[in-house]
This record gives structure tokens, C-alpha cells and sequence, in this order.
């Protein structure tokens, strides 16, 4: 069965945690790269896994690949 398609649309902060998080970066790593707390990364990556419909950074990567958002 084909996972679910995207219910909505990552907002262009989500997309570019998303790109940040698809270079392997950490939590850390990445609220440093965007000037933002790594609580508020956090809520961003909750956010992109419900929206991907995934549980996993790794997968929501993976799934951000085939639907062609990364």
C-alpha cells in the first residue's frame, strides 16, 4: 500500500529545517544555521513529522525524496 499523501504543505521554514535535517545536521546544528532555539527545530520537525505522515527524522527525509520536496 502507498503511504499516504501530504495533507498539507510544509510552510518554507519546515522545508528548510527539512533541508538542514537531510544533511545529517543535529538539533543544535541546525538552529545555529537558522538563527532560531533548537526547541522551536523541534516544533518544526513534530510539525513536518505529522504532515509527512512519519515518525523518524531519517524518514521523513526519505519521504520528502519521493514527493519531490527535497
Amino acid at each position: 500500500m502507498a503511504p499516504p499523501v501530504v495533507v498539507e504543505s510544509l510552510s518554507a521554514r519546515e522545508t528548510e529545517v527539512l533541508r538542514q535535517a537531510a544533511r545529517m545536521l543535529s538539533t543544535e546544528e541546525i538552529a545555529a544555521e537558522l538563527y532560531v532555539s533548537a526547541n522551536t527545530v523541534k516544533t518544526h520537525l513534530k510539525s513536518i513529522y505529522r504532515k509527512l505522515g512519519v515518525t523518524r527524522r531519517s524518514d521523513a527525509v526519505h519521504r520528502a525524496q519521493d514527493l519531490g520536496l527535497l
